[in-house]
């Protein structure tokens, strides 16, 4: 079994269509759905808040110093 979580907008209709992986589509799928509104959801490329193309995070991620130093909540299991 698989598992797919994705965010996608409803049709004007109110139907929503799922893409499935490659191997799926020649087969029938159960579908068990749980649905949950996220808020809004930019519409295009030039809503203001979607992202613009490759490099356009740089600078707004970061990671800690010591992220690979090992936890100090496991050193009892690593001898």
């Amino acid at each position: 079994m698989n598992r797919i979580i994705r965010i996608i907008e409803p049709d004007a209709d109110g139907t929503l269509h799922l893409p499935v992986p490659e191997a799926w589509r020649h087969q029938a799928i159960r579908v068990n759905a749980e649905l949950e509104p996220v808020g809004a959801v930019p519409a295009g490329p030039n809503s203001g808040g979607a992202l613009k193309g490759f490099g356009s995070l740089r600078g707004k991620i970061s990671m800690s110093p010591d992220f690979d130093e090992p936890l100090e909540d496991f050193r009892e299991y690593m001898g």
